[in-house]
Order: structure tokens, then C-alpha cells, then sequence
């Protein structure tokens, strides 16, 4: 096969005259050579016509998968979609909204996007785009999506009902980029500790952090509180760059190695604009890739003190290679190591195992008790200033283990949210109250403090979850001991479409364990001490 490949692919008629001509001389490896032979008798002479593109990218998909779990193909549609979420912009009318009942409400518009600006409100449903209806016709989100969004310049019409109008308003937009954001929540838990969630690292989240750490230093604080709590990653260098706010000059916060890519290190620049308060990072079994390479960096360093549950345990890091079609194929090509020079990654090979982990950590009680957690001694490092025992292979273990409180969530509450009843019975509760809530709680501080979840709502509720067929499987008993954690949800969602997401956390952070566990300790006044305690 080897002696002639180019003949052969001339007998065959593949349309590979190009690549051959770029070629000239060159032999292709038997494998290669081996696989697009297969191709071409396939689509040449199999018995159906086949579809050579789908049958193509299966066969990508069907190498990457005997690699690792994360190396990846997409699609040029996937793509788009995942370049839109990273890069943190996207073009369209800026607004969010949810769908009840076939219908679209509007809960917030992007300040000085398009919608805002043209006076679309809270609380509007959209009706038809372009006199085409995506109300009541049960149009999937993507295609509502598909519709709304477009290129910066271009214009929609847009069809809207809203409360106490007999007629639709009509607003003719026109389209413009608009920001969305990875840091979704800051605020000061009081007058020292602030308090700041990432939900992802894209590429304008170090940006973002930075804004939200100089605008919460402004407020006083002294003390700060991150959250990493269901991050499942993203860009490395975002990671590198908030790391960088936290460490000093020439420490090591990264490094990457792989068998085609030498030893690469990622040193802190110095200048940092947090580098001697306290630091308490919350992580969960959630928290992923470039959270771990941000806790793990300061866990190494003994910069802060680490919250909650063993994280996610990925340490690999991925390449995109584009292909001439738009598709990608995302490799991984290195593996990331902490300071202390932990390989984080848990074990994988198995598709099955790997991909259900997450259940095999609850179902043996890790997420109740560290005791389940066993690290061998092979994988022992030390932090490089303290000289506490940490361990790779695994995630990042926290210093203070948080158990999951699995008594607060019953079956009931669950369904409830599993369905978007609760989601539902909030969008159509501001429909029928947000004047008189805007007008009794002018201010988040007085909502957090002086609302209360009554039985009107609950009631609501419970009359959505019956249309929505939930069942209340442990009747009155499982009903009374759902009402804890379904108000405090209900009030949260409130608080963020009355304002935004850094009031729905305040309201949920008042009752996270994680959270409660974080604020005590990045209270304490010397913050070594802390970490020493756990040095064992």
C-alpha cells in the first residue's frame, strides 16, 4: 500500500488531487492511508447512500473518544455557540427572559442595550419577532434565540403585550453587541468581608473580577470571600491573571507540560490588587479546570484558606484546532500543575465511571464526610510556604471540609424546581405585584430584611406544582419541611429580577453552609493560624 498511495487514490477517484499534488513524493502513512480507503469504498459502494460528512465527523468523534473524556469535537454551530459564551459578548437586543406558558417574559434588559433603550420593560412578553409568532405555537428557546439575536446593525421588529394595554406595542430594534458576564455577583457581606461569584473564565473575566474587587475595596473591604462554586472552568490565562491579583511577583501560579509542548510556567507579574487581606475560595465537587488551577495556586501558596468539597479533578489542558469547515476538534495536549507541582486530574479510561464520578462520590458518603476520602502517598506534596500536606490525582481537597446537607432538599422541592414550577410561580407573581414591591422595598437591604415568603405565594406555588403534576409523595409531613428551602429560593429569584444576581446570592448565601463556613474563617485575624490548624 505504501508503494503507489497516490495511484491508488487515482483508481478510486478520491478528491484528494490537491493534497496529493501538495505532496509530491510523499508517502502517507499506512494508517492514513488505511482510513481513507475505508471512507471511500463506504461511500462508493455501500448498499444506501450514505451521508460522507455525518459519517466523517462520527468517525472523529469515535478517535477522540479513546483518548481522554475532554478531548472534543464540535460542530461549527457548537462552535459559534461556545466562542459567544467565552469571548462574553454576543449581538442581539439584550434582554433576559424566560418562557411560561408558551410565552416569553422579559425579566431584565441590558443597561443601554437596545431593548432598554427603546423602552421595552420587565415584565413584557414578545409575541411575535419580525410578524412571525413565537408565542403559543411551543417554539423551542434555541429558535426564540435564533430569531432575537443577529448581527450588530441589523434591525428587528418586535410585537409586545403588556400589562393593563389592550394592544401590542410594537418596537422596531436594532440589533447591537451585547456584554454578558462570567463574574455575576458582588457585594459587602459587611463593613470588611466582600463577597464575589464566578460562574465561568472567559475571556473578559479578569476584567470583570478586577472591577468588582476595586469597586468592593472602595466599599472597605479588608477581607474577601470567592466563590467557585459550580465553575466549571474555562480560559487558563483567566485563571493565571485573577491568581495574579492575589500572589506576589515571580511566584509560580501554573505550569503546563505535554509530549509535544515543553514545560511551560506561568509566574504571577506582581502588582496585585489583593495581596494581603484574607482569602477564604469556596469550591464544591462542581468546581473544574481553571477553578482548581486558581484555588490550587493559592492553596499552595497559603494565600487563603480553602472551603468545602473535594472539586471536579480536572487537570488537562485542551488546544482548538479548527478545521476548514468551521468544526474544532478540542486536544488535550498538556497537563497542568499546581505550585507545589500537584497533577489534579482524577483517573479516567473509563467513559462510564468517569462520566457518573459525581454519583459514586455521593453514593459512598464523600460529599457527607471527608473520612471516605483516601489520597495515597505517592501522590503527597507540601505547600511551598507552610509546608502543609496537600495531594494531587484528585481535585483540590479543601482545607474545611463543608458536608452537603442532603436533609434541606426534599423530593418535592426538587421536582419543583426540576420543572420550572418555581421559576414560573415568581415570573407570573412580579407580573401581578412588581409596582407595589418596587414601591414597599425601594431598596435590596430593606427587601432582604423586611420581606417574607407568605402563604399567599406559597400557595401560588403549590397550586402551580399541582399543574405541573409534582407530587407531594410524603403529603402534609414532606410539604412542612420543604417550606424552608422553597421560600428561600422564592425570595431569592425575587431579589434577582427586582435587581440582579449579587441579591439573589445575598439571599442564598444566608443560608449556604459553604458560605457560613467561609465567613467565619476569613474573619479570623491571622489567617495562618487557620491553615496551621488543618496542617495534619
Amino acid at each position: 500500500m505504501r508503494k503507489n498511495i497516490v495511484l491508488l487514490f487515482a483508481l478510486l477517484a478520491l478528491p484528494l488531487t490537491t493534497i496529493c499534488a501538495q505532496q509530491q513524493g510523499a508517502t502517507i502513512p499506512e494508517h492514513l492511508a488505511k482510513l481513507l480507503f475505508s471512507e471511500n469504498i463506504i461511500s462508493r459502494y455501500y448498499v444506501d447512500e450514505v451521508n460522507e460528512a455525518k459519517m466523517v465527523e462520527e468517525g472523529i468523534k469515535a478517535m477522540l473518544k479513546e483518548l481522554d473524556p475532554h478531548s472534543t469535537y464540535s460542530t461549527p454551530d457548537e462552535v459559534k455557540s461556545l466562542e459567544e459564551a467565552m469571548r462574553g459578548n454576543f449581538e442581539g437586543i439584550g434582554v433576559q427572559f424566560n418562557i411560561v406558558d408558551d410565552t416569553l417574559f422579559v425579566i431584565q434588559t441590558t443597561l443601554n442595550g437596545p431593548s432598554e433603550k427603546a423602552g421595552i420593560l420587565p415584565g413584557d412578553r414578545i409575541v411575535t419577532v419580525n410578524d412571525t409568532a413565537i408565542a403559543g405555537v411551543k417554539m423551542d428557546r434555541g429558535d426564540i434565540m435564533k430569531r432575537l439575536r443577529g448581527p450588530k446593525g441589523s434591525t428587528v421588529k418586535l410585537s409586545v403585550m403588556r400589562r393593563g394595554l389592550a394592544e401590542p406595542l410594537i418596537f422596531n430594534l436594532v440589533r447591537d453587541k451585547i456584554n454578558t458576564y462570567s463574574v455575576d455577583a458582588a457585594y459587602m457581606v459587611d463593613k470588611k468581608v466582600g463577597y464575589i461569584h464566578i460562574n465561568s473564565f472567559g475571556a473578559t473575566t479578569h476584567q470583570e473580577f478586577v472591577s468588582k474587587l476595586d469597586s468592593l475595596k472602595k466599599q472597605g473591604m479588608k477581607n474577601l470571600i470567592l466563590d467557585l462554586q459550580g465553575n466549571g472552568g474555562g480560559y487558563l490565562q483567566a485563571a493565571v491573571d485573577i491568581a495574579n491579583e492575589f500572589l506576589e511577583r515571580g511566584q509560580l501560579v501554573v505550569y503546563t507540560q505535554g509530549r509535544a509542548f515543553p514545560r511551560y510556567d506561568y509566574l504571577a507579574e506582581g502588582g496585585g490588587r489583593f495581596t494581603k487581606g484574607n482569602v477564604a475560595v469556596i469550591v464544591d465537587e462542581t468546581s473544574a479546570s481553571a477553578s482548581e488551577i486558581l484555588s490550587g495556586a493559592i492553596q499552595d501558596w497559603d494565600r487563603g484558606v480553602i472551603v468545602g468539597r473535594r472539586s471536579f479533578g480536572k487537570g488537562l489542558v485542551q488546544r482548538a484546532f479548527s478545521l476548514p469547515d468551521g468544526a474544532m476538534i478540542r486536544l488535550t495536549v498538556s497537563r497542568y500543575y499546581t505550585p507545589s507541582g500537584r497533577n489534579i486530574q482524577k483517573p479516567y479510561g473509563d467513559s462510564i465511571s468517569y462520566a457518573g464520578d459525581l454519583m459514586e462520590r455521593y453514593n459512598r458518603g464523600e460529599l457527607v464526610s471527608a473520612d471516605s476520602i483516601h489520597f495515597p502517598d505517592s501522590l503527597m506534596m507540601t505547600t511551598k510556604r507552610l509546608g502543609r500536606t496537600v495531594y494531587g490525582g484528585g481535585g483540590i481537597m479543601p482545607d474545611y471540609f463543608v458536608p452537603l446537607d442532603t436533609n434541606r432538599y426534599t423530593k418535592y422541592h426538587r421536582e419543583i424546581v426540576r420543572r420550572g414550577t418555581m421559576l414560573q410561580t415568581t415570573l407570573r407573581y412580579l407580573d401581578d405585584n412588581r409596582e407595589r414591591l418596587q414601591k414597599e422595598y425601594p431598596t435590596m437591604q430593606k427587601f432582604r430584611d423586611e420581606f417574607v415568603v407568605d402563604e399567599e405565594l406559597l400557595g401560588r406555588l403549590r397550586t402551580m406544582a399541582v399543574r405541573d403534576s409534582v407530587k407531594l409523595e410524603g403529603g402534609e409531613e414532606e410539604y412542612r419541611r420543604s417550606i424552608p428551602a422553597l421560600s428561600l429560593q422564592l425570595k431569592a429569584l425575587l431579589a434577582r429580577d427586582l435587581w440582579d444576581m449579587s441579591e439573589y446570592m445575598e439571599i442564598i448565601n444566608t443560608r449556604d453552609d459553604n458560605f457560613a463556613k467561609a465567613y467565619e474563617l476569613v474573619r479570623q485575624s491571622k489567617m495562618d493560624a487557620v491553615l496551621m490548624r488543618r496542617k495534619e
